[in-house]
């Protein structure tokens, strides 16, 4: 059986809106939502980016069952892991237990801001580590002195800790990062069906874990409105990690894919409004291995037509494909 979720796309919609959102996406039945934690959209185009901890907040207040996760917060940068910590326990609290910590080695888009520089891929993999030891540690309540490579804590605490913390998940695209996932994590998080992933994520300890993917879908009645909707603000998608994690501004974004076509993004992206075609985009994830799969629905203003033909039609499909 694979759990389909949905994505609150904070580089699309308002904060209100994505509240709107994941409600409207509870009562069509969705099995759990995640949202994004960025502080630049990906281009001008999308035109949003309000601050994911608080619309998780709202969200767990406005929804009911739906369990909620970041999808992903990077814990080294822009946040220190030691307020990670907090904002997560937190969360679990006002969710009554629904909250998962997805977690990554960020992208230069959103940590950039800060002024501390962008370093290799390598050193981002030590700081996720460390961050992650810390953000354990406060799980397990009392105070926490750390002196590390990367990051000091001095005499933290938790005050308000849930009975059981979020399970952690590590967002991975290589190598370093599904060892790193197989060890420390809960669960792993991708944004590509590639079987390999898993599998070096179960050597190295994530057997029997959940696996979260994410997929972009683009639905309208009409397929070319929904094909240059998804060309306008998702071209970028197909870029691949080791690209996307680097370009520091929307307009980096917007030279990189200055050649990608309409036809190039509809070759990946399920467009149009035929259940059968976003079965078949789902279907290598399901192949792969991935229990959960995170739906993306381009367009923070075509969300509601969208909700409503998922409750209709395409969660009955996708269930009678794959359970």
């Amino acid at each position: 059986m694979v759990r389909i979720g949905y994505t609150m796309m904070t580089e699309q919609a308002g904060p209100r809106e994505l509240v709107d959102h994941v409600v409207r996406a509870e009562e069509a039945g969705f099995d759990f939502a995640v949202t994004s934690d960025h502080y630049f959209p990906w281009l001008r185009a999308q035109g949003h980016s309000p601050y994911a901890w608080s619309v998780l907040g709202a969200a767990a207040q406005a929804t009911r069952d739906i369990p909620l996760m970041t999808y992903v917060t990077c814990p080294t940068f822009r946040y220190h892991p030691a307020v990670v910590a907090q904002k997560a326990a937190t969360m679990q609290l006002l969710s009554e237990g629904r909250f998962r910590l997805g977690l990554g080695s960020g992208e230069n888009l959103n940590e950039h801001v800060v002024g501390g520089g962008w370093p290799s891929v390598d050193v981002r993999h030590e700081m996720l580590e460390e961050a992650v030891g810390i953000i354990r540690d406060l799980f397990r309540g009392g105070h926490v002195n750390h002196r590390g490579t990367h990051f000091d804590v001095e005499s933290a605490r938790l005050w308000d800790l849930p009975d059981e913390p979020p399970p952690i998940g590590i967002a991975v695209s290589g190598e370093r990062s599904c060892e790193l996932a197989g060890r420390l994590a809960d669960l792993v998080i991708a944004t590509e069906p590639k079987p390999g992933l898993l599998d070096s994520f179960d050597e190295h300890g994530g057997r029997g874990k959940p696996r979260v993917g994410q997929l972009p879908v683009c639905h309208d009645p009409d397929r070319d409105t929904a094909v240059k909707r998804a060309h306008a603000q998702f071209r970028w998608f197909g870029s691949g990690w080791k690209v996307n994690s680097e370009l520091p501004h929307p307009d980096s974004f917007e030279q990189a894919t200055q050649f990608v076509t309409p036809d190039d993004v509809a070759e990946s992206i399920p467009c149009g409004d035929d259940p059968d075609d976003f079965v078949a985009a789902v279907r290598p994830y399901a192949e792969a291995g991935f229990t959960e799969i995170a739906l993306v629905q381009i367009g923070g203003e075509a969300q509601e037509p969208y909700l409503d033909w998922s409750k209709s039609t395409l969660l009955p499909a996708l269930r009678d494909a794959f359970g």
